[in-house]
């Protein structure tokens, strides 16, 4: 599995970002950026979105949504978003 960083896309805009990773076969982007789903046009992705609520992006508050997030991944659907914690 690669990672944006890996695909050379680290510089890239949310739109320009998500329009890539759908055209390079990614099936998801997992997110904590909560007005994204409001500033993309999600319907017409090639991918699913999951966007996680926690506190804070620190690993110790990100830790505990990840067996919602390994069972999300398994449904998730192109041009959805699934929105998991608090």
């Amino acid at each position: 599995m690669r990672t944006v960083v890996e695909a050379g896309w680290a510089g890239l805009q949310n739109g320009e970002l998500l329009r890539r990773a759908g055209e390079a076969g990614f099936a998801a982007f997992i997110t904590m950026d909560r007005d994204l789903q409001y500033q993309q046009n999600i319907g017409r992705l090639a991918l699913g979105i999951v966007l996680l609520w926690a506190p804070n992006n620190r690993v110790e508050a990100v830790l505990p949504l990840i067996p919602a997030v390994l069972m999300v991944l398994r449904q998730l659907r192109p041009g959805t978003v699934v929105q998991l914690g608090a």
